[in-house]
């Protein structure tokens, strides 16, 4: 590969020296502040901890670290917790008094992608694995779909099965009963366990589909309406030179695609496409006129697509730094160009912290095998196998004897082409057929081990229910409340005191 895709951002990830040194935004903070306490007091979490950071927000220095997620339920993944830590401990790391920093998590109400977001999984002290999966309509932005008391009664039925102790299940089913009581949308139940979970470390919680917040983004929607194929065409430009570059692009835009979406009056949400000069979903026509009245008067109804919705992040917020996933910056190196557009610059991109929580006797285990969490995730069963192998002293399966092997193979073959140039060939032939075979062996046999001991001691299952559940990396799949729930406060109280960035495993005491 050519490069990193840092080579593609304006700023390399991690250059907070950069960040700071880029001119703040023209933002009416005046205004920003009025609609997110208007979102707050809607939402039922206007509380002393959100008033100090609209108080930081309205200096006129100051600056913010946000990031977002999807509304997944209950929190979704670890690393939608993970994210919002990550802002506000970065947002900690560069407030000052003169320059006020705060820390944003913008909830992705607008996404329609139900599916993504409608279950989620949790494991009990018993090592049982519940599943918890909402019966979402398909095809309507999850800021729209209520949350009913039958999913409330799901949850709880969760809790009442889950294998934990009673006052720390008690806290949680608090928590739950507090974001689920005022009801409202699946993205608003989000929003609060957030607020509950981050609002004390000065996390703000946003929707976008808030009307009053919807409204400042207006004019970044009409911008783009007016010239509704520029931010696609520069979003092609890059994903042409980043496949010249070796990477394979993470957004495209065929010929037409624009970066707005509309919500129709069946509720459904829906590609704008440009066809010679008619905007048009699947369904009808959208004379340019009638889509700026529209979004003139309800701009909840137009919404940015993904190649979009970080620049109308950036146009609502005077934004610092952005903490995002791996895909997200991925995303990243395809907008740069598309900033300009909006008058403005890309901000730098915080990759997020990451954590692989380890319960005491997960972390006993590995230290056995002598193995990290990603090197199980990776590969299961041949961290197990092969720690079986050492103990056993099973020489023929060390990783090292292949390689000794490959050298002498290599020396003799050299010695033959000494004495005979033509059996050179066949020599090397020898060599590239033979070690293959020894190897696919030394794996079976791996793997053959790992299964006897998890007949006999149920290691490898174990394993895999703390660090791949359902075969996914536990960051990725894990409800962070799994911890919270058999270790009370601890894992938040840990996760708060690490550094900004921070990546490795956790042990939980």
């Amino acid at each position: 590969m050519a490069g990193n895709l840092g080579d593609f951002v304006r700023l390399t990830p991690g250059d907070l020296e950069g960040a700071a040194a880029a001119g703040r935004p023209d933002i009416d903070r005046d205004a920003l502040v009025g609609a997110l306490r208007a979102y707050h007091t809607d939402l039922g979490t206007l509380d002393a901890h959100v008033e100090a950071q609209l108080t930081r927000l309205a200096h006129p220095a100051s600056r913010v670290v946000v990031t977002g997620q999807q509304a997944g339920v209950l929190t979704g993944p670890a690393y939608s917790v993970h994210k919002g830590a990550d802002a506000a401990l970065l947002a900690r790391q560069l407030h000052t008094d003169d320059a006020p920093v705060v820390a944003v998590y913008w909830i992705a109400s607008q996404d329609h992608d139900a599916a993504e977001v409608a279950s989620t999984a949790l494991l009990d002290m018993s090592e049982t694995l519940h599943h918890l999966a909402l019966e979402l309509p398909q095809g309507r932005p999850v800021g729209r779909l209520p949350w009913t008391v039958e999913f409330t009664a799901q949850t709880l039925a969760l809790l009442d099965a889950f294998d934990a102790p009673a006052d720390y299940v008690s806290a949680v089913r608090q928590r739950l009963v507090t974001a689920t009581t005022p009801g409202g949308s699946v993205a608003d139940v989000f929003a609060r366990l957030i607020h509950g979970l981050l609002g004390r470390a000065g996390v703000l919680v946003l929707d976008p589909l808030h009307p009053a917040l919807a409204r400042l983004m207006a004019p970044a929607l009409a911008r783009e309406l007016n010239d509704p194929l520029a931010s696609s065409a520069r979003i092609e430009a890059a994903a042409g030179r980043l496949e010249a570059a070796g990477f394979t692009p993470q957004l495209r835009r065929p010929a037409g695609a624009t970066n707005v979406f509309i919500e129709e009056d069946d509720g459904q949400r829906r590609l704008l496409r440009m066809d010679g000069r008619t905007l048009r979903t699947d369904t009808r026509d959208y004379p340019l006129p009638d889509l700026l009245a529209l979004l003139d008067a309800d701009p909840t109804r137009v919404t940015p697509a993904a190649g979009l919705r970080p620049i109308v992040q950036d146009t609502l917020l005077p934004t610092l730094a952005f903490v995002v996933g791996p895909g997200e910056i991925a995303y990243g190196a395809q907008l740069t160009d598309v900033y300009p557009l909006h008058g403005l610059q890309q901000p730098l991109l915080w990759p997020r912290l990451s954590v692989t929580w380890l319960e005491p006797n997960v972390a006993r285990l590995l230290t056995r095998l002598d193995a990290t969490a990603a090197q199980v995730q990776a590969d299961p069963d041949g961290v197990l196998g092969r720690s079986l192998a050492r103990e056993r002293g099973a020489a023929a399966l060390a990783r090292d004897r292949l390689a000794s092997l490959e050298a002498q193979f290599t020396e003799i073959a050299r010695e033959i082409a000494d004495l005979d140039p033509t059996l050179t060939g066949a020599a090397e032939r020898t060599l590239t057929r033979t070690l293959p075979r020894l190897e696919r062996l030394q794996t079976l046999a791996v793997r053959a081990l790992a299964r006897q001991e998890d007949d006999r001691s149920g290691q490898l299952t174990r394993l895999n229910a703390h660090l791949l559940p359902d075969g996914e990396p536990q960051e990725r799949h894990m409800n962070f409340l799994t911890y919270l729930l058999k270790h009370g406060q601890t894992p938040l109280d840990m996760l708060l005191a690490l550094e900004p960035g921070w990546r490795g495993d956790l042990t939980i005491p």
